[in-house]
């Protein structure tokens, strides 16, 4: 488990949620052994633990709903993050209101309650003040080298320094030509022949191979040096994909994809995901229908025409299937042939614009997934017309299709909406690294994002 969390997220950010979680737990404990006493705390252990335990599950589950665990992103605005702060633990006072309702075994007593959650909310904005200080400052920050100053290097580069919890720092570049961005004026070597010296001083422990062009220019003898010596060497396009959660498509080759780790699906793993899917679909369309069946009406009420609408779309090995919608635009949006949904769309009609921006349009998809057509989690499905056109200009663009299609997923969560070839590349980035690195776990983490997506209401259109 802790593999994977490093996967998907800076070992930094691990400990911070760990630490954050360690801090609202160990205050409830605190109060609880302050007015208690030690000998009836002692007698208690378990039951207030559990108790301090459920406080601290909901405030960091809430912390991460209301956004607050996004950290690649230094907010400047101090009372708009201590705002939120205030308004996550709110909600949470309510969840736990509703949980002691149901289960009055849990009730905290107001004394304790009310002194730790002021503790709890002081304790937290020192904490973040702290680590905050810790990103901009660098501090434990890896160092690496860069081999070469090209447009991946670039890239590279941005990610690291724009992103203050990357948890690296670049300590030096290698190439015959100065980098064209450097905001922290790292060293530029024209040749690695101090390559090995540099590392040593710098304390350097891993040098990336960002080169547009390796013929000719790859300094072996100096980097087999650095290898005996026990530093690291990564290839730059996938130290890029662990960094930023996306494959560069347009600088990956053919043999990158056949040689690198990952697109693999286990037989096991298809069927715990057709489990998953059956589960989800046939549970959410039953709780689900207090909210479709008064949706199904408003819409035959506004405008003419079927409630749902059925459109072709190119599902797994290019096979095509009719995906299920609720209707949100009107019959003759489409009369002057297929073009890309945009913001504002003036086909869309009242009811329309809230069942998308609420995402209830796309619960009739639960029909595709129980029939096998698609997935919860998956790349979304596109239309015959636009799949032709995309994968004549956007190369691996077939490579989406070799899963099944998703309600949601990695691109859907990562990146905001677009309707255009150049976001639909953006998104293939992220759709091949889902293909790449399928499991369970990102599975969870797509749904779990998908949700505050939801809840704060972005990306649709």
């Amino acid at each position: 488990m802790l593999n994977l969390l490093k996967k998907y997220y800076p070992v930094r950010n691990v400990l911070f949620f760990v630490g954050e979680g360690l801090l609202i737990f160990l205050t409830i404990n605190l109060a609880y052994l302050l007015f208690s006493g030690p000998a009836i705390y002692r007698i208690d252990f378990m039951d207030d633990a559990v108790r301090a335990a459920v406080v601290t599950v909901v405030f960091q589950v809430c912390l991460y709903f209301f956004d607050l665990y996004d950290l690649s992103v230094i907010t400047t605005d101090f009372i708009d993050w201590l705002a939120r702060i205030i308004q996550a633990f709110g909600f949470g006072c309510i969840i736990l209101a509703v949980i002691y309702y149901l289960l009055p075994q849990m009730v905290i007593s107001t004394k304790i309650f009310w002194s730790s959650y002021i503790v709890i909310c002081l304790a937290i904005v020192l904490w973040r003040i702290l680590y905050f200080k810790i990103l901009n400052a660098r501090l434990f920050s890896q160092p690496i080298v860069l081999i070469g100053t090209g447009n991946l290097a670039m890239d590279i580069a941005r990610e690291i320094e724009e992103k203050k919890d990357s948890g690296y720092k670049i300590s030096a570049f290698v190439g015959a030509r100065p980098p064209s961005y450097n905001p922290n004026n790292a060293p530029v070597f024209a040749d690695a022949s101090n390559l090995l010296q540099h590392c040593a001083a710098a304390e350097v422990h891993r040098i990336i191979i960002a080169l547009d062009d390796r013929r000719g220019t790859m300094p072996v003898r100096n980097l087999l040096q650095c290898k005996l010596q026990g530093i690291e060497i990564d290839e730059g396009i996938t130290f890029y994909e662990a960094i930023t959660g996306k494959i560069l498509v347009k600088k990956v080759n053919p043999g990158w994809l056949i040689f690198s780790e990952g697109f693999r699906t286990g037989r096991i793993r298809y069927l715990v995901k057709r489990a998953m899917d059956i589960a989800f679909s046939v549970s959410g369309l039953l709780f689900s229908l207090p909210v479709t069946l008064p949706t199904a009406l408003l819409i035959k009420l506004e405008s003419p025409g079927p409630v749902f609408y059925c459109q072709e779309r190119v599902g797994e090995k290019g096979k095509p299937f009719k995906v299920v919608k609720f209707r949100s635009m009107r019959q003759d949006a489409e009369k002057n042939g297929a073009v890309w949904a945009q913001e504002n769309d003036p086909r869309v009609t009242r009811i329309g614009a809230f069942i998308r921006r609420t995402r209830i349009d796309e619960i009739p998809q639960m029909w595709n997934v129980l029939k096998g057509e698609m997935s919860f989690v998956g790349p979304r499905p596109e239309r015959p017309v636009f799949v032709e056109r995309l994968t004549r200009v956007i190369p691996y663009y077939s490579l989406r299709h070799s899963v099944k299609p998703g309600l949601t997923g990695w691109a859907q969560v990562c990146y905001p909406y677009g309707a255009s070839e150049e976001d639909a590349l953006r998104k293939l980035e992220y759709d091949l690294y889902y293909i790449k690195n399928s499991s369970v776990f990102i599975d969870i983490l797509v749904v779990f994002r998908t949700v505050k997506t939801i809840l704060f209401q972005k990306g649709a259109r």
